[in-house]
C-alpha cells in the first residue's frame, strides 16, 4: 500500500511538472532561421523532451523586437545585438542567452567581376563593390542583413550610389533570386544561400570576417513587464536550448553536408 501511494505521488508529480510546460507558447523567429530547416528539427524534439508545444511566428528583426516589447509573444530568438541591448536595458528581459551563431556571406556571379574573392576584409570587399562593373542589391527592409550591410558600407567609408546599388524591399529568397537574375552581388545569411533554389552561376565569394558573424540570442519576455506571458514555458525552452541535447542538435545540423551553426551557449 505504501509503494502504491509513493508511486501515485510520483506519477502525479511528473504529470504536474509536464502540465506546467505543456501549454503552447509563441516564439518569434527571423525568417532565415525558420527557412534554414533547423526549427523543423528542434521543435518536435522539444515537444518530446519537455512536453512544450512551440508556435513559431516568423517575422523580421525589427518586428521581433516590437512584438516582444508589446508582450504579443512569449520569447524571441533574435540576431540584433544593439536592439537586444536596448530591449534588456528597458526591462523587457533581464538577460540574454546566447545560443548559436552563423555568418553572413557575400554572394555573386562566379565570374566575380569586382574580384571581391581576393579581399582580405569585408571592408575591402565592400570597397571593391562600389562602382564595380556589376550591381549590388540589398534587402532594403528592417532585417538584420540589411542593417549589417548598412553598417559595413558606413565603416568602409562608402556611400552607396544608385548607379550600382539597389534596395529592393524584398525578403532574402526574393533578393537572392533578383541578384541571380540581374547578375548582381548581395549579402545573405549562409543558411539562405544553401537553401537557395536558383544557384546557376552564383557562388559565395567572400566570407570569414569576424564582422560577418551572426550571433543569435534567446530572450524570454519579462513577466514583470507583461504578466500574461507564458514565462515558465519560455524558461523551459531556454534551459533546453542551453542544454547539451539542444546544443548538440543545433551544432550538428547540416545542409548538403555543410554545418550551418556554431553552438556557443552562454549568458550575457
Amino acid at each position: 500500500m505504501k509503494f502504491t501511494y509513493l508511486a501515485l505521488k510520483t506519477v502525479v508529480a511528473v504529470w504536474l511538472a509536464t502540465a506546467a510546460v505543456a501549454e503552447n507558447f509563441t516564439l518569434a523567429v527571423p525568417p532565415w532561421f525558420h527557412n534554414s530547416g533547423l526549427s523543423d528539427v528542434l521543435v518536435p524534439q522539444i515537444k518530446t523532451d519537455t512536453g512544450l508545444g512551440v508556435n513559431r511566428l516568423v517575422v523580421g528583426t525589427g518586428q521581433l523586437i516590437r512584438l516582444g516589447k508589446a508582450g504579443d509573444i512569449d520569447a524571441i530568438l533574435v540576431h540584433a545585438r544593439a536592439g537586444e541591448a536596448t530591449f534588456v536595458a528597458e526591462g523587457y528581459r533581464t538577460r540574454r542567452r546566447e545560443i548559436t551563431f552563423n555568418d553572413f556571406v557575400v554572394i555573386g556571379l562566379k565570374a566575380d567581376p569586382a574580384e571581391v574573392q581576393f579581399a582580405n576584409t569585408v571592408g575591402e570587399c565592400f570597397g571593391a563593390l562600389s562602382g564595380a562593373p556589376a550591381l549590388f542589391v540589398g534587402r532594403g527592409d528592417d532585417s538584420e542583413p540589411h542593417r549589417r550591410g548598412q553598417a559595413i558600407w558606413k565603416k568602409a567609408g562608402v556611400t552607396p550610389d544608385p548607379a550600382w546599388w539597389r534596395e529592393l524591399g524584398f525578403g532574402m529568397g526574393a533578393t537572392l533570386n533578383t541578384a541571380a537574375a540581374m547578375g548582381a552581388y548581395t549579402l545573405s545569411e549562409r543558411a539562405s544561400r544553401l537553401n537557395f533554389g536558383n544557384k546557376d552561376g552564383m557562388a559565395i565569394l567572400f566570407s570569414g570576417d569576424f564582422a560577418l558573424q551572426n550571433q543569435y540570442a534567446y530572450l524570454a519576455i519579462n513577466p514583470a513587464s507583461h504578466p500574461h506571458v507564458a514565462y515558465k514555458a519560455a524558461v523551459t525552452l531556454e534551459n533546453w536550448l542551453m542544454s547539451q541535447k539542444g546544443q548538440s542538435l543545433i551544432g550538428g545540423y547540416k545542409i548538403d553536408g555543410e554545418t550551418l551553426f556554431t553552438r556557443n551557449a552562454k549568458v550575457r
